[in-house]
């Protein structure tokens, strides 16, 4: 259940807060495009290193210095090649992936300068140029008359589906939501890929052709592992994560406004009128990744009037980078570290506050002090993880590990033809780039296992 407008209590929830016009000013592109010239500015700030440690650093091993030489020389398309060999997503890896503490954070430039070159807009600039040309840049191979079942058209699916069908197999992707790119459509904040380009690159992806995608089709609900193993010559499992962790709090089930905050990014996103979409006026995020900045930058930028994002630990153990942080602070949001949520309070069904207790580590163990504080709140958005849901595969699951698929260097699974990739196995790094890898890593492994 979402976020209600009008719950029996006294909670200030409602649409509207803003008008449309600053609803647009404050959902339009977090980083705007570099111009022709800007490009090549910044791309003459790389020195070409050998052996380059940003290229180490880049989960999909694009040949950073190599694309940008080809900026500099004005040839776009050319670094758009290179950069989408390596990850064919590299349009949204440009827009959400923590350059900051990958590719960027390894530049030479940022150890000697604290400014390094800005990779990732170099990246979006390459990869805009091409899409700009409606041209997908590869081709499909010649058909070898071999299926493959990919449940889930997220990242890691479409990556593998893609590799695939430039291989000559015949990918069905069996998608359970409506529309492609998993949680590029419906789990990052509008502001960083705003103009529908999760839908945009999905059929830019898709465009190679010989790839089947059925929508509205689940694992465990309409189709079974069994059967697709039956069914197909390989199957790639990219399911996500289907559960949410809770707080484990009383009232926590039957308080209204108490809500998933990946469940609101995604109404959120989906959202045809940002004026229409309800939000509170005092808000509070409980977790410390990058979907509670994303939950509370945006409830801020909706027009809340106080955000507060409780964390238990210390502000460098939180999962948001230093970016995302900031970027929580300079819209306006409050972060309160060593804050461990106790119990939830309401009037009538609303929510009205959450009541916390002080926390501090004890000979490495985090251990509460016993000093409570309260933060009134009309909406509480909880944002500590998701789960995995490993009933969906039914009696002859693969080997799990914490809910989440076990799987080898070439993203094989404990079950001979099955592969895995992405959020839904061990291990990951729960980021779209490290998503692509998986895809590209098991395409590769499925095309020599089907070619014998």
């Amino acid at each position: 259940m979402g976020i209600v407008s009008e719950p029996k209590g006294i909670a200030d929830v409602s649409p509207g807060r803003l008008d449309a016009a600053a609803l647009s000013a404050n959902f339009t592109d977090l980083h705007p495009a570099l111009s022709r010239h800007e490009a090549r500015v910044e791309a003459d700030r790389c020195y070409f290193c050998y052996d380059a440690p940003c290229q180490q650093a880049c989960p999909t091993s694009i040949d950073i210095p190599l694309f940008i030489r080809e900026i500099a020389t004005d040839n776009p398309l050319g670094a758009a090649r290179t950069i989408l060999e390596s990850n064919i997503m590299g349009g949204m890896c440009a827009r959400v992936c923590p350059t900051e503490t990958l590719c960027e954070e390894a530049c030479v430039r940022e150890a000697a300068e604290g400014k390094p070159v800005r990779i990732g807009l170099l990246q979006r600039h390459a990869v805009d140029a091409q899409m700009a040309t409606g041209q997908q840049p590869f081709t499909r191979g010649a058909p070898t008359g071999k299926r493959v079942a990919i449940v889930g058209a997220g990242p890691a699916g479409l990556a593998c589906a893609h590799a695939l069908a430039v291989a000559g197999h015949a990918p069905t992707i069996l998608e359970r939501r409506e529309k492609p790119a998993g949680l590029n459509e419906y789990g990052i904040a509008a502001y960083k890929a705003p103009d529908d380009f999760a839908a945009k690159e999905a059929a830019f992806i898709l465009s190679i052709g010989g790839i089947e995608v059925k929508y509205g089709v689940a694992l465990g609900r309409d189709v079974s592992l069994d059967e697709l193993r039956n069914d197909y010559d390989a199957v790639f499992l990219s399911v996500g994560l289907g559960g949410v962790n809770k707080l484990g709090l009383p009232r926590e089930a039957e308080l209204v406004n108490v809500v998933d905050a990946v469940e609101y990014i995604a109404d959120l996103r989906q959202a045809k009128d940002l004026t229409q979409l309800p939000v509170g006026r005092r808000v509070v995020v409980i977790g410390g990744g990058m979907t509670a900045v994303d939950a509370a930058v945006q409830s801020k930028r909706l027009g809340a009037e106080i955000v507060t994002i409780a964390y238990r630990r210390g502000l460098d153990d939180m999962k948001a980078s230093r970016f995302e942080r900031e970027l929580a602070q300079t819209n306006g949001v409050t972060i309160r570290p060593w804050a461990r949520p106790i119990a939830l309070e309401g009037h009538g069904e609303a929510v009205s506050g959450v009541l916390f207790e002080r926390t501090h580590m004890e000979n490495g163990k985090l251990e509460g002090t016993g000093a409570p504080f309260r933060i009134e709140a009309d909406v509480v958005f909880t944002a500590i993880g998701q789960t995995g849901a490993p009933e969906i595969f039914g009696a002859a699951a693969p080997a799990l590990k914490d809910g989440k698929l076990v799987v080898d260097e070439e993203r094989r699974t404990s079950i001979k033809g099955v592969w895995a990739g992405g959020d839904c196995v061990a291990g990951g790094l729960d980021l779209t780039v490290s998503a692509v890898e998986d895809g590209k890593q098991a395409a590769r492994s499925i095309d020599a296992a089907l070619r014998g």
